[in-house]
């Protein structure tokens, strides 16, 4: 599927929901829990999940591949691993505010 900024994605398998941030001009595979993720809100009986066991997805939570180009928003979470073409997201930490004296 290609990606593009301000999509929402929702899982087949679970009830995650993701916003497309930022995206890659180019076909890719988002999967969740194993199952490639719809562009559709009906996605209809969930299928199980595939693979090893995730981590899933927290709301409010960004991700981003591995070369940083692609990134997600969670905005409803969920119990299946995020993968883009096979390789499993990496959550963005939060970043460092300046200390206050």
């Amino acid at each position: 599927m290609k990606l593009k900024a301000g999509q929402p994605l929702y899982s087949v398998t679970d009830d995650t929901t993701l916003l497309v941030i930022r995206s890659a001009d180019r076909q890719v595979s988002l999967t969740c829990g194993g199952h490639e993720m719809s562009a559709s809100k009906d996605t209809g009986e969930k299928l199980p999940m595939e693979g090893p066991a995730g981590h899933g997805a927290t709301i409010g939570k960004r991700y981003v591949d591995i070369d940083n180009v692609v990134e997600l928003l969670c905005t409803k979470p969920g119990d299946g691993e995020l993968a883009l073409d096979g390789v499993a997201l990496n959550l963005v930490a939060a970043k460092q505010l300046p200390a206050s004296d």
